[in-house]
């Protein structure tokens, strides 16, 4: 979902919280390890549009996953495999996606081997699979927005967006806690996928995740990055509209339908 950058750090300006929230984007040491391998449910959809007709390509995934965790003296390991349908303008073929991460001993985060070009994976994702105690204190009892910066996924510059505590939800029977963010930015840069064509515009991303009380393991994730703007090709100029969005949820442990995302209400 994300074309170019791998690395998103959220840098937030408000000192009483920003140590413990800007964890989010790291996968931390201080929880206890989940007992089973988690499956998730992904499904997602990239849309890429210029000018009124002249170019148009959509591409939808649909597809499940497995998260393994496992520690050794070196860290925390985690290992996320998905097998998916990939579509591509009524051209169906079968695919198979892979990333790793491993926190070390330190809290240091590092990723790879990544094999995930289509950005499905629960670990390829623009937050953390899991959080510390300490973060997930701060975000439950979070009144209001805090501000924070996020590199762009295009070019690395600062994207400027406020994250707040969203509504608890209820995901497979577990109450979950709701994590909101929304981010906005200039963009000038190469289209992804075509280096060619020079973009002129801005970027919106905007998601929800949402994790565990227990163990502060993510169940589920809604996320959007927004492209608009012009794009200067070899012979004219032209809009552009680009759309990338990802939903993965977490499946039941026993059974393998679907998991449910319903409001939870205190």
């Amino acid at each position: 979902m994300f074309p170019a950058t791998r690395k998103n750090v959220m840098t937030l300006r408000r000192r009483a919280v920003a140590g413990p929230i800007a964890a989010l984007v790291f996968v931390v040491m201080t929880i206890t390890v989940a007992a089973a391998d988690q499956r998730y449910r992904v499904e997602g959809r990239d849309t890429f549009v210029i000018g009124a007709r002249d170019m148009r390509s959509e591409i939808s995934y649909r597809g499940m996953q497995t998260l393994k965790i496992t520690r050794s003296a070196d860290g925390r390991h985690y290992d996320a495999a998905v097998v998916y349908q990939r579509n591509d303008q009524g051209t169906v073929t079968k695919q198979r996606g892979s990333y790793a991460s491993t926190v070390d001993p330190s809290g240091d985060q590092h990723d790879g081997p990544n094999d995930d070009p289509d950005y499905l994976t629960i670990l390829n994702q623009p937050f953390a699979v899991q959080l510390d105690a300490a973060t997930l204190h701060d975000l439950a009892h979070l009144h209001g927005s805090v501000p924070f910066d996020f590199p762009s996924p295009i070019t690395g510059a600062p994207l400027h967006g406020q994250l707040r505590h969203a509504p608890d939800a209820v995901i497979n029977g577990l109450r979950v806690m709701g994590v909101a963010f929304e981010a906005s930015g200039p963009l000038h840069g190469s289209l992804p996928d075509h280096p060619e064509m020079a973009l002129s515009g801005s970027i919106l991303m905007k998601g929800t995740a949402y994790y565990t009380y227990s163990d502060a393991l993510l169940l589920g994730l809604d996320a959007v990055l927004r492209i608009a703007g012009t794009v200067d090709g070899s012979h004219d100029r032209s809009s552009v509209a680009i759309t990338y969005a990802r939903a993965i949820r977490a499946e039941p442990a026993a059974t393998p339908p679907h998991g449910t995302l319903t409001e939870a209400h205190p």
